[in-house]
């Protein structure tokens, strides 16, 4: 049996109740292969005891303000230089991986090596087409999986970021920092890849999800807004501009 959870607005105050926020992908190719966000829940957990941590009102108050992105392909990554001392990324799944050679370039890129943070850490990236869309104000904070155990610990950190979707809707990308450059990178299909982390205008409003429109406003807006981290060095800065020619609103929910 599966339940919803609704929430009480003051419809004469928009700042009440929850915050909604939209997803949609960016292009429906290859959509299937993406699954919805989930919201963090500590699964299987002991919540028989009024003591439990599952029914700890903080826990659950702060689980409810991640969701959760899970990895769509399954990758087995290793780095190298080549003869010229240029670094590139192997295969070593070779001819078992489920993701054709020719195909694996359009998923995953090393960044050029003079934009690393550190220039012993490889930063790699993994283009997703998820994004996220609000009427209000509301951050979104791209974090690691710090509530999900790895037998197999990453040999590296995931590179977050913070941003305003209500002005500023794009694209994700996994974007990763290799520490360990011996040992490769394990990434497995429906494994949690990030979190997403939401904060409005008011601490104490929770946050609710839906799946989002892409409406000709939004893909026209969104178009406005592409590519511009090409030609600026602080993306920031542009942030009023945009809020200057947003549509008033731009969140519609889907049906199905």
């Amino acid at each position: 049996m599966q339940f919803t959870v609704t929430y009480d607005r003051d419809e004469t105050d928009p700042k009440t109740g929850p915050i909604t926020v939209g997803w949609f992908l960016t292009s429906d190719k290859g959509g299937i292969l993406y699954d919805a966000p989930e919201r963090l829940t500590s699964r299987q957990t002991n919540k028989g005891h009024a003591k439990s941590a599952a029914r700890c009102p903080a826990v659950v108050q702060m689980e409810s303000r991640y969701f959760v992105i899970k990895c769509p392909f399954d990758l087995h990554i290793g780095f190298k230089r080549d003869d010229q001392g240029k670094p590139v990324l192997v295969n070593l799944a070779g001819g078992a991986s489920p993701i054709r050679g020719n195909k694996l370039g359009q998923i995953l890129t090393l960044v050029n090596e003079a934009e690393w943070r550190y220039p012993d850490r490889p930063t790699i990236q993994m283009t997703l087409p998820y994004c996220f869309i609000a009427d209000e104000v509301l951050y979104l904070t791209q974090i690691g999986t710090f509530a999900d155990y790895r037998p197999d610990p990453l040999p590296g950190t995931i590179f977050g970021g913070r941003f305003p979707v209500n002005i500023w809707p794009r694209p994700l990308m996994w974007a990763f920092e290799w520490h360990d450059t011996e040992k490769p990178l394990i990434l497995r299909r429906g494994e949690p890849l990030f979190y997403c982390q939401f904060e409005g205008n008011a601490p104490d409003r929770p946050i609710q999800m839906v799946e989002a429109e892409r409406t000709a406003e939004l893909d026209a807006y969104m178009e406005q807004l592409s590519g511009v981290v090409n030609y600026v060095n602080q993306t920031f800065s542009l942030f009023q501009a945009a809020e200057k020619i947003r549509p008033a609103r731009l969140l519609k929910p889907k049906t199905r």
